[in-house]
């Protein structure tokens, strides 16, 4: 079993002293990279106040040995492809139990035509960590709302939908909004 916290922790763009301050009770940066390196025991107590932190399934913090990998055979950054300094692996991606998707049907915005957006379904308490990041948000009578969460006031959600020309929508006392947090896409 090999601990995938730091890769789960970099794909949210968080660091260190952001998880750390978000477990409960909070904790120092430094043990959070300990538990991140295998310098210390990661519990399973631990890996629920982690996993908690990052609004992930504890499941997703893990490796197992039956879980399928895929080599990284290169780096591709500004100077071109080239070979890794250690040996790198990508995990088949976990389902949380609350994710939902969304299937895009015709290219807005970032989205192309046969995109599928993953979301993790966040409660109330944790919209505030949504903050500039797409969300998908429940409306009345089955319809929904897919934009860009750019702003939080006491109980109402500023969201910007995709496209040019789009207005501002507000959104009272969603029951639940999903953030996008993994593009699948076809080539």
């Amino acid at each position: 079993m090999i601990s995938r916290i730091r890769e789960v922790r970099k794909a949210k763009g968080l660091t260190l002293d952001d998880v750390a301050g978000r477990c409960e009770p909070p904790t120092t940066a430094q043990t959070i990279g300990r538990l991140e390196t295998g310098m210390r025991t990661l519990s399973l107590d631990w890996l629920n106040r982690i996993a908690d932190a990052l609004g992930v399934d504890s499941a997703a913090l893990l490796s197992l040995p039956d879980q399928e990998e895929l080599p990284v055979a290169a780096i591709l950054d500004h100077k071109g492809a080239h070979a890794l300094g250690k040996t790198e692996n990508i995990y088949q991606p976990t389902i949380e139990p609350a994710m939902v998707a969304l299937r895009v049907k015709s290219s807005i915005g970032d989205y192309r035509a046969g995109d599928d957006v993953w979301l993790s379904r966040r409660t109330p308490e944790q919209y505030s960590s949504a903050l500039n990041r797409d969300i998908l948000v429940p409306r009345p009578a089955g319809r929904y709302l897919f934009g860009r969460l750019i702003g939080r006031e006491d109980h109402r959600l500023q969201i910007l939908p995709l496209g040019s020309g789009a207005r501002q929508q507000i959104v009272s006392d969603p029951e639940w909004i999903g953030v996008a947090v993994r593009l699948v896409r076809e080539l």
